[in-house]
């Protein structure tokens, strides 16, 4: 017979694999809350924004007025080196004047700073984290720094370190700038929609929106104007501004999930306050194709070099909307080299 001290050791000593399994479970997640500090500073940088932007733009832009075609600012969010950096330059190429390149590194990553256009670009960042509303702080600096930076700034393109280009710069700009919405804007600067996916009608829209806990989000956002949508997305400088003023809805979404499973604070912020504000002047879907097949653990399906082709980047291009997707995600590092080998030949070939 066992004496009765070895078999509680023995069986304490099998336990511990099974609390490291079902503890994390069990036990509600460690909330990650904006700091009082940092929250200041982000309101302190929105206000000079929202001031900069009143009278028409404030600030000269860095062309002077001899050259007053709008520009595309992109804005990258990222927290690891920006691996296709190769691919934007070649992407940017005899177009500097139609771009401004911003960039949020989370300062608690080790980046190595890219040069060429990317060189300098770099904002004020802090740290970001996900299924944390870090995420929407992150989108609103880029935001606030692009209108601040230069007026000429008309639409702001937010991608990740893993998205590459599917056409030419050339392409992309006529694309956006092609058609404004009929009835809206000056002969000058015409407005145009923004690009950003908002679904409504998602099996899972209950219980992300009861992530922060049982009508947490009334009397701001009742259930049927809550919206899901990509991370990523093109906006107008109207739409920027509106993400950059509002105090409303952000006093909710930056509020802790406490169901981490359905919380993803970027998904839902964007456009269930774009939704509020401006539906007709939104597609209510985004540029950025991503292939959710196979996802794993809330991540899309990472392309590997063996698939990159020229049927892929196709493939890649086809919408069902009017427009073609301009991006694509996620892309692991390894594919760079096949990307650069068919960028000219096809996917900047249009």
């Amino acid at each position: 017979m066992f004496h009765t001290p070895f078999v509680v050791s023995f069986a304490l000593l099998l336990s511990f694999p099974l609390l490291f399994l079902f503890v994390p479970r069990i036990l509600p997640p460690k909330h990650v809350e904006i700091s009082l500090p940092d929250e200041l500073d982000d309101l302190a940088l929105f206000r000079r924004a929202a001031l900069t932007s009143l009278g028409g733009g404030g600030a000269v832009s860095r062309l002077g007025v001899t050259n007053p075609r709008p520009k595309i600012a992109f804005l990258f969010l990222t927290n690891t080196n920006l691996h296709f950096a190769p691919l934007w330059e070649l992407f940017f190429k005899n177009n500097e004047a139609l771009y401004n390149i911003y960039i949020h590194a989370d300062p608690s990553s080790k980046i190595t700073p890219p040069g060429g256009v990317f060189s300098g670009r770099f904002i004020a960042a802090k740290k970001t984290e996900r299924a944390t509303a870090t995420l929407i702080s992150a989108a609103r600096r880029l935001l606030a720094t692009a209108v601040m930076d230069d007026p000429l700034n008309s639409y702001f393109a937010l991608v990740s370190q893993h998205c590459i280009p599917l056409h030419s710069f050339k392409y992309m700009y006529k694309t956006l700038f092609v058609k404004p919405i009929s009835g809206r804007g000056s002969s000058s600067f015409p407005i145009h929609r923004s690009f950003i996916e908002i679904l409504s009608d998602e099996p899972q829209l209950w219980d992300r929106y009861n992530a922060r806990g049982k009508n947490v989000m009334l009397p701001e956002v009742p259930f049927d104007r809550f919206r899901i949508g990509s991370q990523f997305f093109v906006l107008t400088r109207q739409h920027a501004l509106v993400v950059i003023r509002d105090r409303r809805l952000w006093r909710k979404f930056k509020l802790p999930c406490f169901n981490m499973y359905s919380c993803y604070p970027e998904e839902h912020y964007f456009p269930t306050l774009l939704s509020m504000e401006d539906p007709d002047g939104c597609t209510h879907y985004t540029l950025t194709r991503v292939n959710w097949t196979g996802s794993v653990d809330g991540h899309p399906h990472t392309y590997q070099p063996a698939e990159i082709s020229p049927r892929l980047i196709q493939e890649l291009r086809v919408s069902n909307s009017s427009y073609s997707f301009m991006f694509a995600r996620k892309f692991s590092p390894d594919c760079l080299q096949p990307l650069l080998t068919m960028a000219e030949k096809v996917i900047f070939r249009d």
